[in-house]
C-alpha cells in the first residue's frame, strides 16, 4: 500500500503548545490499479499495423505442364514498362498495332484500361486480358504501380510476361527505353 504523508515534522517554536494536527494521507493504491487498467486497456485495443500485399498467383513450377490457354490477340493488350516512369501499351500483336506512351496514374493508364476494357467488353463479350511486360530500365515501383491500376480497374486477368526483343525495339524507338 502507497501512502503520501504531508505531516509537517513539528518544530519547536516559542513554546506555545499547539494541538497535533492529524496529518493527511492520501492512498495511491486505488492509482496504482488505474493506471495498470489504463496499460492493460491500451494493450487489448491497439491494433498493430498489418501488412500491405497483393495476392498474385504464381505459376507451378512443374515444367512438364504442357497447358497453356490460348489468348485471343484481338481482346489483349500488351503494356510495356519502359524507363522513366513511362509505359507503352497497344492491342493485339506487337508490329501490327502501334504502341501509345503514357503516364501511370488516374489520366494516364488508368484511364486506357477502363476505356479498352469496356471496348473489349462490348465487342467480343468478354473481358480483357492484359499482358505486363516490365523492361530492363523499369524498376520495381513501376511494377507495383502497374499491378495496382490493375486492382483499381479491376482487371479480371493480368499477367506478367517476359519482354520480347521486338518489344525492346518498340520501346527504344520512342526513347522510352
Amino acid at each position: 500500500m502507497a501512502e503520501l504523508d504531508t505531516s509537517s515534522g513539528g518544530g519547536k517554536k516559542g513554546g506555545k503548545v499547539r494541538s497535533k494536527k492529524a496529518s493527511t494521507r492520501v492512498d495511491l493504491t486505488a492509482m496504482v490499479d488505474l493506471a495498470f487498467l489504463l496499460i492493460t486497456f491500451f494493450i487489448m485495443t491497439t491494433t498493430l499495423s498489418k501488412p500491405k500485399a497483393m495476392d498474385v498467383a504464381m505459376p507451378d513450377k512443374d515444367e512438364d505442364t504442357k497447358q497453356q490457354l490460348p489468348v485471343a490477340a484481338s481482346r489483349s493488350m500488351t503494356i510495356l514498362l519502359g524507363a522513366n516512369d513511362k509505359l507503352e501499351w497497344f492491342l493485339g500483336e506487337p508490329g501490327k498495332a502501334q504502341p501509345s506512351t503514357e503516364d501511370y496514374g488516374k489520366d494516364g493508364i488508368r484511364k486506357v484500361l477502363i476505356e479498352k476494357g469496356k471496348e473489349v467488353q462490348q465487342t467480343f463479350g468478354n473481358y480483357m486480358i492484359v499482358l505486363i511486360k516490365p523492361s530492363d530500365k523499369s524498376n520495381y515501383k513501376n511494377l507495383v504501380d502497374i499491378l495496382d491500376e490493375m486492382k483499381i480497374t479491376n482487371v479480371q486477368s493480368y499477367a506478367i510476361i517476359d519482354i520480347t526483343p521486338v518489344e525492346v525495339d518498340l520501346l527504344k524507338r520512342d526513347n522510352n527505353y
